[in-house]
């Protein structure tokens, strides 16, 4: 990755990197705010926010923003998550300059009529029903919670029914005044851009944007605990987790290799003594979730309520063993399933552009991808067993939706853990 980096006026970041055999550009606009910076009555403004910035600008109604792009045959697209919110668009290389005009267009100079706010809210409501209907879903956001209870990492993306309902446009005007300024906020693209003429396009468009930072947002603090919903259901969805370091941390590469090693495919630890062994799932599989200043770590399954007694001591003991070593095989599968993973991603455009915008927004550059596969080859196996010693050594995380009557406690499964451990 040979990405090339400039700073507007006011502190906007524009990266890019240019893949000259593309016809096509994705070009982005990615910002340091997202769910955990929220206060408790913005709960879920983030997300509302970025569906209120299609619904129409002083120069373009909602139609007319979604004909600008569509009309060149380019695709337009925006996600919220718990620290940032991206809005992007593809599009021939001839049309990149047109992209980079929408984008600011809606980022610059929304209208949030109100008649369209309410449309928006009640989809949004709709949006959080189907969540809640979703058992897989439900359980992610009851872990997130227990792992960070009352602090805005742990709360919803999506926000509740009476929060979405209670904002108002100038809610909105105020956020977007407070959080989307220069030094928060990268452009970012990569396929056939030019770069200079992308950097001087980006002054004119966004260069009016706050220069000065926003409002810290509050600091995440890992507690651990329980949050555990009956319901009618053939299988309980379980979420088990601990607490990881975040990416500033030297844990973190130990962490994403301790991720492939326990549960990263069908040949890991997990995969193989919980379903091929013993049937005991359909699927289980782990993850890890670093932020700028803290970090979680999950195992994801489901099961019958009949075989939750069998599975989780299962669990439990496979996790307990990374932490004794793992083997060179084990070790060499991990690094090569996180350096293909890396590559192929980045024939995407459109991922190229979101780990450069997430590497400016967490580390301040690019990383070179050499730097990125220097670390991976650096992290031995002795790295991951301390990883997973230390991430033992946190309170655990349970959440689970359904007929979880014979989950155990957090409490139980700590002292399961120490068990394991002595």
């Amino acid at each position: 990755m040979a990405a090339e980096v400039s700073r507007l006026s006011n502190g906007i970041t524009v990266v890019t990197d240019r893949m000259p055999h593309l016809e096509s550009v994705a070009l982005g606009v990615w910002v340091g705010a997202g769910a955990r910076t929220e206060t408790e009555a913005e709960h879920g403004i983030s997300h509302l926010l970025e569906h209120m910035a299609f619904k129409g600008t002083r120069r373009r109604s909602a139609q007319e923003i979604a004909e600008a792009i569509e009309a060149v045959g380019g695709e337009m697209n925006a996600e919220t998550s718990v620290d940032h919110t991206a809005y992007y668009v593809r599009v021939l290389k001839e049309d990149m300059l047109l992209g980079l005009d929408v984008l600011a267009d809606i980022l610059t100079d929304s209208v949030f009529d109100p008649e369209e706010l309410g449309r928006e809210q009640h989809v949004i409501c709709q949006e959080i029903g189907a969540a809640v209907d979703t058992p897989e879903d439900l359980v992610l956001d009851l872990f997130q919670s227990a792992a960070y209870p009352r602090q805005p990492i742990g709360r919803t993306i999506l926000g509740t029914p009476a929060s979405v309902r209670a904002l108002r446009p100038a809610d909105l005007e105020g956020f977007l005044k407070r959080h989307y300024r220069g030094p928060a906020m990268v452009v970012t693209a990569a396929g056939a851009v030019d770069h200079d003429m992308l950097v001087a396009a980006a002054e004119k468009s966004l260069g009016g944007i706050s220069a000065q930072p926003g409002p810290a947002e509050e600091p995440g603090s890992y507690r651990g605990g329980e949050s555990l919903k009956r319901r009618k259901l053939q299988e309980a969805q379980i979420m088990l987790g601990f607490e990881g370091p975040s990416f500033h941390e030297p844990g973190y590469y130990p962490f994403m290799l301790l991720s492939s090693v326990l549960g990263g495919g069908m040949a890991s630890r997990l995969f193989q003594e919980v379903r091929e062994k013993r049937g005991l799932c359909y699927s289980i599989y782990s993850f890890y979730w670093p932020f700028r200043d803290t970090g979680l770590f999950g195992i994801q399954t489901a099961t019958s309520e009949a075989d939750i007694r069998r599975l989780v001591p299962v669990v439990l003991r496979e996790t307990a063993k990374v932490a004794e070593g793992i083997d060179k095989a084990e070790l060499d599968r991990a690094k090569a399933q996180m350096r293909a993973g890396l590559l192929m991603a980045l024939e995407s455009p459109l991922a190229r552009a979101g780990q450069m915008a997430r590497h400016v927004l967490v580390y301040g550059r690019p990383l070179p991808l050499s730097e990125i596969m220097a670390a991976i080859d650096d992290t031995g196996a002795t790295d991951i067993a301390a990883a997973a010693a230390t991430m033992l050594k946190s309170p655990p995380t349970l959440a689970g939706i359904g007929p979880v009557g014979p989950l155990p406690g957090a409490a139980a499964i700590a002292d399961e853990i120490a068990r394991l451990a002595a």
